[in-house]
């Protein structure tokens, strides 16, 4: 790879992680919920108001709910802390839900045989902006 290539192969790297920092985001990694249905409850909650998706989340029965209310609630909290930020003018940017490792059990049934159980965690990603 040439000198004029390399540099700016890190000049690239170097915007994106600029690019990183600018964003404010809370990743909560190896949480004991099914991504699929994690999934569901994000999408309703992407481009609500943060205080309208709190109310929302806090008032959920689900487990996702729990999952996303706590991940957004630590992402609030960096945008006032770090940032500086108000909580009337930030959105909820987006929320990736990406599938982790798998927990595998073993149930046993009758005539010897067992039926798999797949216990699923995923890692969810929070992001705020105060753009809307």
């Amino acid at each position: 790879m040439s000198e004029r290539a390399h540099k700016k192969r890190h000049e690239r790297k170097v915007d994106k992680a600029i690019e990183r920092k600018r964003v404010i985001r809370c990743v909560k990694r190896f949480q004991r919920a099914c991504p699929d249905k994690v999934r569901i409850v994000a999408r309703t909650v992407i481009g609500m108001k943060v205080g309208d998706a709190t109310n929302y989340l806090k008032f959920g029965i689900t487990k996702a709910s729990r999952v996303l209310g706590l991940c957004l609630k630590s992402a609030i909290d960096n945008a006032i802390m770090v940032f500086g930020k108000e909580v009337d003018d930030l959105f909820v940017k987006g929320i990736m839900v990406d599938r982790g490792p798998m927990l595998k059990r073993i149930h046993p049934v009758s005539h010897g045989m067992a039926k798999h159980i797949l216990k699923r965690t995923c890692h969810v990603t929070v992001v705020v902006s105060d753009k809307g």
